[in-house]
């Protein structure tokens, strides 16, 4: 046992030196970084919070509409009515805000990632190192360096989200790229594509399905991150199951715990839409579809699928 003892090492010690080093010697960095990420964060959440929630739920409603189908947006509606009268209106928005401004800083650092992956397999060896570290790190170590460096608040809640959220958009877009056919990619040189028109014309629109499947498991993640990230003061929907926790208020808890669900399942179902080929039809038509009574064209599919299985 003494031996075991001896042998140890001591990769705490040398953690705390390094973060001690950055916070010495990288302080303007940080504060630049969390004015950046505040800014991003409080501006999403300025904005939904000064629309009036009816027409925020209108709005929604609609945007379910178009891209899901009318069943769905009569399930937003309900839905949204159902968080108003739980007085809970307030902490969806501020979640919603955190979740989208992460998903958006997520999204806006990973995809160049992604494509730098696609473009060079030395970059893909190095990064997927990475990003599998990321992804099996427990999300609540990622706490203590955000308070650490930025305190407490919304601001670090969000780092630890963009950090935890990051890896499927990076994976994914790397994937999505990888798997568009050499036939295609050919067929771009021989009209003469640059590298730039190949990525842009050719590449990222066939690569599109994976790509937004990368932006869906990217916010989903951010989501799952919000009662987690309440710990350190990013409030919202988090802030009210925490409380439920600490007080053992069961009604508490669950209110906050079916607010979380309802935008987890809004925001799935509208990101899963604009993956699908077919979902890009006018709002006008869906609404000429719906009162007629015609399904929308993703439904249409759908059932044609299913008479056929």
């Amino acid at each position: 046992m003494e031996t075991i003892k001896a042998l140890r090492i001591p990769i705490g010690d040398w953690v705390e030196a390094i973060v001690d080093f950055i916070l010495i010697n990288f302080q303007p960095l940080l504060d630049a970084i969390a004015a950046a990420i505040g800014f991003v964060s409080e501006s999403f959440e300025n904005t939904l919070l000064w629309i009036h929630p009816l027409i925020l739920t209108a709005l929604l409603v609609l945007l379910s509409l178009w891209r899901v189908g009318w069943r769905f947006a009569i399930f937003a509606a309900v839905s949204l009515f159902v968080i108003m009268g739980m007085n809970l209106w307030q902490e969806t928005v501020s979640t919603m805000a955190l979740v989208v401004a992460a998903s958006f800083v997520a999204l806006i650092l990973g995809f160049p990632v992604g494509i730098a992956m696609a473009k060079s397999d030395t970059v893909e060896a190095v990064v997927r190192p990475i990003l599998d570290f990321m992804q099996t790190m427990p999300p609540f170590v990622y706490l203590i360096p955000a308070a650490m460096f930025f305190g407490l608040g919304k601001v670090p809640g969000t780092i630890a989200t963009v950090i935890f959220a990051m890896p499927p958009s990076v994976r994914l877009t790397n994937l999505g790229i990888r798997q568009v056919s050499h036939e295609n990619v050919e067929a771009g040189l021989a009209f003469g594509c640059t590298d730039r028109q190949l990525l842009m014309k050719v590449q990222l629109p066939l690569a599109l399905p994976s790509i937004m499947a990368g932006v869906n498991q990217t916010i989903m993640l951010a989501l799952s991150m919000v009662v987690i990230a309440s710990m350190i003061g990013a409030g919202g929907l988090g802030n009210t199951v925490l409380t439920g926790i600490q007080r053992l208020n069961i009604g508490l808890g669950f209110e906050g715990g079916l607010g979380v669900v309802i935008v987890a399942i809004m925001l799935d179902r509208i990101t899963q839409s604009f993956g699908h080929i077919g979902q890009g039809e006018s709002l006008f038509r869906r609404l000429m579809r719906t009162l007629r009574g015609h399904p929308a064209a993703g439904e249409e599919k759908g059932e044609e699928h299913a008479r056929t299985t």
